[in-house]
């Protein structure tokens, strides 16, 4: 079993007690204002920036392109589970116990938090949904780090767990969400494509209001030979995720 040093003068304990002093200061309405910032509104904002992303992807650049970034999307949401999984037995293996218990003077502001304190759960899902979203799209992405990094303070600040297992949690999402990307776009990219080439399923990935760009003739803003939006392709087997990209997005081949 793995032990991380309890001494109080590890700089880990050290930064554990001024960013939970801070509470000692502060009036009882901010505390559960944290505290409800950090279990709920922390990851509804992350839902909002996925979905303002998917919504933007879906109408710029070329279908190639929605079909890509919608794949990315799916995979950093299924990233986020995937690595809180993976947090499971990292805790158990090493067994560290919350700040609370052995330090005293720890303002404890969340009751109910008994299991292990090695990595922050979540801060390793908040970490996961943000390195995926910026993959697809960096602007988006780092909007969803810095959520990410704000959710690891409020679990400092409530005190229910150490800077380090922010930290972990940080790197354990990271490692997720870049590790198994290939593999993850590899398997979600012909379920995309095949959903962009479907009827009105498609519009989950290609907003019927976008052009075709590169890969139908007509770029986005341009009109078909009709007056309504130009179909999608016949056949977008062949769409890949390594494709230069026209934009300011950044998907991961």
């Amino acid at each position: 079993m793995a032990v991380l040093a309890l001494d109080g003068s590890n700089p880990d304990i050290s930064l554990l007690y001024d960013i939970n002093g801070l509470a000692k200061g502060a009036p009882s309405w901010f505390d559960r204002v944290v505290e409800s910032v950090g279990d709920y509104g922390i990851p509804l904002a992350l839902v909002v920036v996925v979905l303002a992303c998917w919504l933007a992807v879906r109408r710029r650049g070329s279908v190639r392109d929605s079909v890509s970034a919608v794949a990315g999307l799916l995979w950093a949401t299924i990233a986020a589970g995937v690595a809180l999984l993976v947090s499971l037995p990292v805790r158990g293996f090493v067994g560290r116990p919350r700040p609370f218990v052995d330090h005293k003077g720890v303002d404890v502001l969340l009751a109910g938090q008994h299991g292990y304190s090695f990595v922050s759960g979540h801060a390793t899902l908040a970490m996961a949904v943000g390195v995926g979203l910026f993959v697809v799209h960096r602007k988006y992405g780092l909007v969803a780090i810095g959520l990410a990094v704000l959710e690891g303070f409020t679990r400092v600040y409530l005190g229910v767990h150490y800077p380090t297992d922010v930290i972990g949690g940080f790197a354990l999402g990271t490692a997720v969400a870049l590790l198994l990307t290939p593999i993850a776009m590899a398997l979600l990219t012909p379920l995309v494509s095949a959903v962009a080439a479907s009827g009105r399923a498609g519009r989950f990935v290609r907003s019927r209001r976008a052009g075709l760009g590169e890969d139908g003739g007509a770029a986005d803003g341009e009109e078909g030979d009709g007056p309504g939006p130009r179909p999608y392709p016949a056949d977008t087997r062949g769409l890949g995720v390594s494709d230069p990209r026209p934009d300011d997005t950044n998907l991961a081949a």
